[in-house]
């Protein structure tokens, strides 16, 4: 059929309007089957919240909820003693989008489907992932052999989560890594980074277009009984601008955290979950302030970053603007991909990819038990639950030299509260002091690189910057020729980690 001139001209000059999604109304529904259907008998669950991603609503004796405006996604906040039922990719089922399958036969919205889990335990162990940023499929199998593989079977995981730069700026490997998250058998969250942003958009409304179709939400909430995570997008973008983003949070983000908080016990441990870290200097300062301001009532609260593929913990104090008791604890997660997997290949053709901070690439992990009270810690990618730092000291001095050279211990984990010891032989222990410097391990690793005629990797280490977690103990001189070991303690919040180097003293030459 042809088109009248006049009716052509008004749908070429119509504004594109957002679809909105069918699901302002719904219902949730205790699935005690798991089928994620439900059948007869299976009732409507009441006083379930759910979030357009601005305003919750709870639901009625029937299940039921209706929220008061359009909006182009509908999440269900999961409640404790439940667990969400998945979708056909294995995400966690608790989304509803305009444009998606996301209706029934009769086109009412799908119901959302919550299975009884009423022997969960009491501790709660959860995968925490910063910046896979895969660029290719080469990146992503270097995830999944590096990351992922290790893990399955092994984990003790009950949920996983990646905190942003998921990929890097390519939408099409979403499903290749969500098809490896979710083989570790755990619901897998995630929140948008500044390269999960599309490369073509005109607007910050339109910025996670490719997010929203593979990974769902990026304002929402998941409870478990030990904890409460919330996930939030705090990428500000500005296409055609430079920087082309910033950081901080939008003001219907606000409304959800005010309606969602006001309504939680202040007892519960509140975890938000970010992409850029609070400490970033582009994080802008007033909807820091807003943020810190809404956590200040409750006693037990985290916040996870990603961003810096560093590894860094920050302690918000009254100077940074934080009114709440004590000081609220930021952990800055090492980033998946290390430094953007660059740096030498090894024996299985993966590269090293340590971090400008001398971290090697891993993952962290959240330990939470029942009364709230949390434990992280980091896993070096392929590596023993032991392995939490890095030593370095020269192979040989001269005996009776001036006790100018040391050794440097690269605690990932460690803090500006961390205790660390040195000693030599089994002598005394003796405090090391923390420094502001580059790891020298990986200094060597730029020297290399820069002496070698030849590319070492597909990309060069990165440049050592100053790490926040080095320790350094000036190496006595004085003992007798021959070689010596040197042991090195921290005092880690998960407990006492240690590891040891050798180094050897010679008479000098002629």
């Amino acid at each position: 059929m042809r088109t009248p001139l006049l009716a052509a001209l008004l749908l070429a000059i119509a504004p594109v309007v957002a679809v909105a999604s069918p699901c302002q109304q719904g219902s949730v529904f205790e699935d005690r089957n798991g089928n994620g259907r439900r059948d007869a008998g299976e009732r409507g669950l009441a006083g379930i919240r759910v979030s357009d991603g601005t305003q919750v609503v709870v639901t009625d004796r029937e299940g039921r909820f209706q929220l008061p405006g359009e909006a182009a996604m509908v999440t269900v906040v999961k409640p404790a003693g439940y667990r969400a039922a998945a979708r056909a990719d294995g995400l966690p089922d608790i989304w509803r989008q305009a444009g998606q399958a996301d209706t029934d036969a009769a086109g009412a919205c799908r119901a959302f489907a919550l299975v009884p889990e009423p022997r969960a335990p009491q501790t709660l162990k959860a995968l925490v992932m910063a910046d896979s940023q895969t660029a290719s499929q080469l990146d992503v199998d270097y995830f999944r052999r590096d990351i992922i593989e290790p893990l399955r079977g092994r984990h003790g995981a009950q949920l996983g989560m990646t905190l942003g730069d998921i990929t890097n700026d390519d939408p099409s490997l979403y499903p290749a890594l969500v098809a490896a998250t979710t083989s570790l058998g755990v619901p897998w969250l995630h929140v948008p980074g500044n390269h999960d942003m599309d490369v073509d958009a005109t607007s910050d409304a339109d910025s996670l277009r490719s997010y929203h179709r593979h990974l769902g939400p990026d304002t929402y909430a998941w409870e478990e009984r030990q904890m409460v995570f919330i996930g939030l997008d705090d990428v500000i973008a500005r296409p055609g601008t430079k920087p082309a983003y910033v950081a901080g949070l939008r003001e219907e983000q606000f409304t959800f955290l005010e309606q969602y908080l006001g309504g939680l016990d202040d007892s519960r441990l509140v975890v938000i979950g970010v992409h850029m870290p609070l400490f970033d200097p582009s994080f802008r300062p007033a909807d820091r302030q807003r943020l810190f301001d809404l956590l200040a009532r409750f006693p037990k609260r985290l916040v996870l970053s990603a961003h810096t593929h560093q590894q860094q913990h920050v302690f918000h104090d009254v100077a940074a603007g934080w009114k709440g008791e004590g000081r609220l604890h930021e952990y800055n997660v090492g980033a998946a991909c290390g430094a953007f997997w660059s740096g030498v290949k090894d024996a299985q053709g993966i590269p090293d990819t340590t971090m400008s901070d001398g971290t090697p690439n891993g993952h962290g992990l959240l330990t939470v038990q029942a009364d709230g009270r949390y434990m992280l810690e980091y896993r070096v990618a392929r590596g023993e639950a032991s392995e939490q730092m890095r030593l370095h000291a020269p192979r040989v001095l001269r005996r009776g030299a001036y006790p100018a050279w040391g050794v440097y211990a690269n605690v990932f984990m460690g803090h500006e509260d961390t205790e660390v010891e040195f000693r030599v032989d089994g002598g005394p222990w003796t405090p090391m002091k923390k420094v502001l410097r580059p790891d020298p391990w990986l200094l060597a690793q730029n020297v290399a690189d820069d002496t070698s005629a030849v590319l070492r990797g597909y990309d060069r280490s990165p440049e050592a910057s100053p790490s926040s977690h080095l320790w350094r103990g000036a190496l006595p001189t004085t003992l007798e020729v021959g070689e010596h070991v040197v042991e090195v303690r921290a005092r880690l919040d998960s407990g006492q980690a240690g590891a040891q180097t050798r180094y050897a003293l010679q008479h000098a030459g002629p």
